[in-house]
């Protein structure tokens, strides 16, 4: 399983609307998730607004692409573009950067045993 990590930037006047709406996301989207193959998925947000996101996955283009064909995830998108800055095309899940994962503690273990 891959571990990804990614980056967006949401708006700094909308942290607390963004905060309230990820207390409460729709069961719907919380289930295609699952489905798609989003693992152990958390955000984390800083107070200028850099989200992080994190999730295990087996294959993270079939994970994307999984979402992207579903109606919930459109839906969701939509109503999510608006506390974002900086999105190209206007949609966070097409708009987070992915990061490189340079250190991992079970790997080097792992390679000392």
């Amino acid at each position: 399983m891959r571990r990804i990590c990614f980056t967006l930037q949401v708006r700094t006047d909308r942290l607390e609307e963004y905060r309230r709406r990820h207390a409460t996301v729709w069961p719907d989207m919380l289930a295609a998730l699952k489905r798609a193959g989003w693992h152990d998925y958390s955000l984390f947000l800083r107070e200028d607004g850099l989200l992080v996101g994190c999730f295990l996955t087996e294959d993270l283009d079939a994970a994307r692409a999984a979402m992207e064909a579903t109606e919930v995830n459109a839906r969701w998108q939509a109503e999510m573009a608006p506390y974002f800055a900086d999105l190209p095309d206007g949609r966070p899940d097409r708009g987070f950067r992915v990061l490189t994962e340079i250190f991992n503690l079970e790997e080097q273990l792992g390679e000392q045993q």
